[in-house]
């Protein structure tokens, strides 16, 4: 790791990765990516994408250390009144690392080299979207596949709920139309399981998992769209209790997931 660059003025020109960040948040397609906190921060460091930039007060830096060392990375040591300052909140994280964007991956690419998916149709809930990569990376899931209507699993609040985890998980988004793009799974021998609470689907302890799966899950509230459903191999349910006929959708989806690959 760098050797920590003292800084005390919070206007510093050097830490505009990390300024306002909830104002940042507003801006669409926003080229720099935000992990916040020990672990996100050492997964980032771990994965694929390249860091620009890290933000801290000195005990966080430290415990950083390993997973940042060799890196030429510039790294900024602030103390918590600077920091929260600069990122426009109070942070109780203690450090922040900044990352360029990558370039999309393939669709095709991760379901040719993977087995187990989650398929997400219209995930809005930033913190749902990034319990659901927590969860998949839990359960040793291939790849996150989403529809062109989901939210970026990238936006900072999905990739801190996400533990980091989003940024070892591969995703990509399936192009339109939707639902029709799911052939791309089908044609490639992947079987396309439906959660839904329908009585008329199997219950998940009934449910053999086939050697490629794909997990199907809709928004919370209406769930998966008619079209999807038609589209899906089987329809897959978890059976409740009377009076209670659904889970939050990360929580359904670990619970399949247990299931699917225990």
């Amino acid at each position: 790791m760098s050797v920590p660059i003292p800084v005390s003025d919070p206007g510093d020109p050097r830490l505009a990765d990390f300024r306002d960040l909830m104002q940042a948040d507003r801006e669409s397609a926003r080229p720099v990516v935000i992990a916040e906190g020990v672990n996100p921060v050492e997964r980032l460091a771990r994965s694929r994408y390249s860091i620009r930039a890290v933000l801290g007060v000195p005990a966080k830096l430290a415990a950083l250390a390993p997973a940042l060392a060799g890196r030429d990375v510039p790294v900024y040591e602030v103390d918590k009144w600077t920091l929260s300052e600069v990122v426009g909140f109070r942070v109780t994280r203690g450090v922040l690392a900044s990352a360029d964007r990558p370039a999309p991956v393939a669709v095709e690419s991760l379901i040719a080299t993977g087995n187990r998916f989650v398929v997400l149709e219209s995930i809005n809930d930033y913190e749902n979207l990034g319990a659901v990569f927590r969860n998949g990376a839990a359960f040793g899931v291939d790849a996150v596949l989403l529809d062109p209507r989901c939210a970026d699993p990238l936006y900072r609040r999905s990739v801190r709920v996400s533990m980091g985890h989003v940024f070892g998980v591969g995703f990509a988004v399936l192009p339109e139309p939707w639902p029709a793009s799911l052939d791309l799974l089908r044609a490639a021998g992947v079987r396309l399981l439906a959660m839904t609470p329908r009585p008329a689907a199997t219950a998940l302890a009934q449910l053999i998992p086939p050697d490629r799966w794909a997990l199907l899950l809709g928004a919370e509230g209406p769930g998966l769209s008619e079209a999807a459903l038609a589209a899906a191999d089987e329809w897959v349910r978890i059976p409740m209790a009377d009076g209670v006929d659904s889970l939050n959708v990360a929580t359904a989806g670990a619970v399949a997931l247990a299931h699917l690959t225990g």
